[in-house]
């Protein structure tokens, strides 16, 4: 089977590296970057090719020759780049996290006679399986919480952050107004607000914060109440909120000395380089995922826990692994013929098939990366087991 990756970068590589091991699998990756293919030289199986993804014609060229496409384009790029794979009649696994409506290209798909499964990361992308699946266990679901961040193992003062995806699309989550449900209904609050502190064991206090990763749920799961909250360490939040109100997010172009800049890009070059992962630095994924609902005449709750670390013995990062794994895991299940639903899912309808998310949780957990499941009736004790 011939894959191409479109972006070699932080999870676009591991994936390739991923899917390079399975022996009935030819691995190529797209970039435009040099020095990110460059990367890929003394990997073995996997083919690189320069490409400007972002070109329509180019792209669609590209893919023609493949049987399935994994994109792990920047979020800005994302709903176009997903649109070009499936109108060229490419089943696909998108992890891009663009702003637009993934559904609007659920006829297309379907015309096409196309798998595409959107959003299949770690959050979105497990959380939503998980949130799928109890969903579907459940007779209702009375709330669904989502509690996810990406963290670097060694604070560094000022920010104690580390762009573990694309740094755009991180910047995305301080501006991007937040949707949640409450009371069933949509409530959109701003990035950044509503912020709580909580404790994990082994990691400490955390700030959280209202962020838009809801996404599909709030669409395909009737919860009463269901929100994402991005964790960070205590103290990023006022950071962030200082530089958004100042306006360094803004993406309207102001004129210095004559020249037109906007004040988005400028902050970008400025954040980035500091923001930027270097080889060795190590980084943290933590993960909640809270579903609570009435089960016959009681009330279940379901918790899943994930807590991975940095792999010292690949070199690749926690993020990478647990958003990367996700997608590659998901590729091999379309590949077996596991997931054969056409038109655009989204990852909880993948969590309504007890096969794919046995599928997905043991690929996970054979890369190490571990979901932890407490199912409980409110009136019972816990019952803590890894997920196999």
């Amino acid at each position: 089977m011939k894959i191409i990756v479109l972006g070699g970068g932080l999870v676009g590589g591991p994936m390739a590296l991923d899917l390079a091991k399975d022996p009935d699998k030819n691995v190529t990756v797209a970039d435009r970057n040099l020095k990110v293919l460059s990367k890929f030289k003394l990997a073995s199986g996997i083919q690189t090719v320069e490409a400007d993804l972002n070109d329509h014609q180019t792209l669609q060229k590209l893919i023609s020759d493949f049987d399935m496409v994994l994109s792990a384009v920047p979020g800005f790029m994302g709903y176009k780049t997903l649109k070009t794979v499936i109108e060229t009649g490419k089943n696909v696994i998108d992890i891009a996290f663009f702003p637009e409506d993934l559904f609007t290209l659920d006829a297309l798909a379907k015309e096409n006679g196309v798998i595409a499964i959107s959003d299949m990361g770690v959050a979105p992308g497990m959380s939503n399986v998980l949130i799928g699946y109890a969903d579907h266990q459940l007779d209702e679901t009375d709330k669904a919480i989502i509690y996810v961040g990406g963290l670097p193992k060694i604070r560094q003062w000022p920010y104690e952050y580390k762009a573990v995806f694309s740094p755009a699309d991180v910047i995305e989550e301080y501006t991007r107004p937040a949707r949640y449900i409450k009371d069933g209904k949509e409530v959109v609050m701003p990035a950044l607000s509503e912020p709580e502190l909580m404790n994990f064991e082994g990691i400490g206090t955390l700030e959280a914060f209202n962020s838009d990763g809801l996404r599909s749920l709030a669409k395909t799961i009737k919860g009463k109440y269901m929100i994402e909250k991005t964790l960070r360490y205590p103290g990023h939040i006022e950071l962030m909120r200082i530089l958004r109100e100042t306006g360094f997010f803004d993406t309207k172009k102001i004129e210095i000395d004559g020249k037109a800049i906007s004040p988005l890009d400028f902050t970008s070059q400025l954040l980035f380089p500091k923001w930027q992962l270097e080889e060795g630095d190590e980084d943290i994924t933590i993960m909640k995922v809270i579903i609570e609902g009435r089960k016959g005449s009681g009330i279940k709750r379901y918790e899943y826990d994930l807590l991975d670390h940095y792999d010292q013995h690949t070199g690749i990062h926690s993020m990478a692994r647990t958003t990367g794994y996700t997608a590659t895991m998901a590729l091999r299940m379309v590949a077996e013929g596991l997931y054969t639903v056409k038109g655009v899912s989204a990852p909880e309808m993948i969590g309504r098939d007890q096969k794919c998310v046995d599928f997905l949780l043991n690929g996970l957990r054979q890369r190490g990366v571990i979901y932890h499941e407490n199912i409980k009736n409110i009136s019972n004790n816990n019952n803590m087991k890894p997920l196999t």
